[in-house]
């Protein structure tokens, strides 16, 4: 087996275990959001409209739209070579370092999609950015964020 498709291999056994872990992850379960899609720098995931989700209003709240923005731009990351190779050598996680959104419309009613991409993978920094739209594609929210790139050690000196 030749060193590409052992790496290929490896990519999508990562991505299948990926989809597995997402399905079970009980913030996800919470939240009610799916994983559509992700390969190595992009996440597609979904989440429809609860009336448990709203603010008073009836309008889906800010905060499960960040929650899925942040939940999205994460799994960009995760299939990443460079998060994968620190994953492997050093038990390397990420961690959130700062999320902006702006919100564009209210959400009142069904699904809402995140597109979330890598736009620049430094050796720790991370620099991503994020859309949610509706099934017709109007933006509902625009989302930027920092992540960091840790390792086990590193995590474990802040416990």
């Amino acid at each position: 087996m030749s060193t590409e498709s052992a790496s290929e291999e490896s990519l999508e056994k990562d991505r299948q275990a990926l989809f597995t872990f997402f399905k079970h992850f009980p913030f996800n379960q919470l939240m009610g959001m799916e994983l559509v899609d992700v390969e190595p720098g992009r996440a597609r995931l979904s989440m429809t409209w609860r009336e448990d989700l709203c603010q008073p209003a009836g309008i889906l709240h800010g905060g499960a739209m960040a929650s899925l923005a942040d939940t999205a731009i994460a799994h960009a990351i995760l299939l990443t070579p460079e998060h994968r190779a620190m994953r492997d050598e050093h038990g390397g996680r990420i961690v959130s370092v700062d999320l902006r959104l702006k919100y564009l419309r209210p959400v009142g009613e069904g699904q809402v999609f995140c597109d979330a991409r890598v736009l620049r993978m430094g050796r720790q920094i991370i620099h991503t950015d994020a859309v949610i739209t509706t099934p017709e594609g109007k933006e509902v929210a625009l989302a930027d964020s920092i992540y960091m790139m840790v390792t086990a050690r590193q995590l474990q000196r802040r416990a």
